[in-house]
Order: C-alpha cells, then sequence, then structure tokens
C-alpha cells in the first residue's frame, strides 16, 4: 500500500515547518523529551542558545501550546519547562529527521 502524499501546502505542514524553521526550537523541543528541566539545566544541556534567546523561543514554544513553565514558589523559587502531550509528540518527528540524516550521510548540503 502507497503511503499518503504529503500536502506540503495544508495549514497543519506549514505550522510544524514555521516552528522547526525558528533556530533552536527542534534542539529545544529535544532536550525536553526526557522530562521536565529547570532553566539552568535546560541552558547547560542544549549548548548553543544564549540565556535571552532560549527564553524568548521557551514564551513562543509555550504560547503554541508545546511547553509548559511550572513555578513551585519555594523558597527558593524554581522555574521548570516540561513537554506537554503535543510537545512530546515531536519525539517520532525528531526520529525520523536523525534517520534521514543518516541517510544524506556526512556531506554537507549547499
Amino acid at each position: 500500500m502507497a503511503a499518503k502524499p504529503v500536502d506540503s501546502q495544508c495549514r497543519a505542514f506549514q505550522a510544524a515547518v514555521d516552528i522547526l524553521g525558528k533556530p533552536w526550537n527542534a534542539l529545544i523541543l529535544t532536550v525536553l523529551q526526557p522530562g521536565a528541566l529547570r532553566f539552568t539545566e535546560l541552558v547547560a544541556r542544549a549548548k548553543g542558545p544564549g540565556e535571552k534567546i532560549l527564553s524568548a523561543r521557551l514564551k513562543e514554544l509555550e504560547a503554541c501550546g508545546l511547553v509548559e513553565r511550572s513555578v513551585d514558589v519555594g523558597p527558593p523559587i524554581k522555574v521548570s519547562y516540561a513537554l506537554t502531550t503535543k510537545g512530546r509528540g515531536f519525539g517520532e518527528v525528531a526520529s525520523s529527521i536523525e534517520h534521514w540524516g543518516r541517510c544524506l550521510g556526512t556531506k554537507k548540503v549547499p
């Protein structure tokens, strides 16, 4: 049975591409796959975006319903980030992207 063709013009496809097209979003969604992290842990594991960019991306991903922010009033106050059900759905997409990337080999795409 042939796979159903993907409609790259549909809104759902475009919304996903728009989210993944923003620098660091795929990295953040991947780093959060195992579970919730505090902001400082996220900074350490992401190894790339600065704190200001990371904070902005987290707010955007939260607004999209992919990430949820939790505040434990402490003391001390602890803020953590976790994926929502929609955000965890990226795990399968990430695996497919990794597989595709391995098929491309080590050659850089022009």
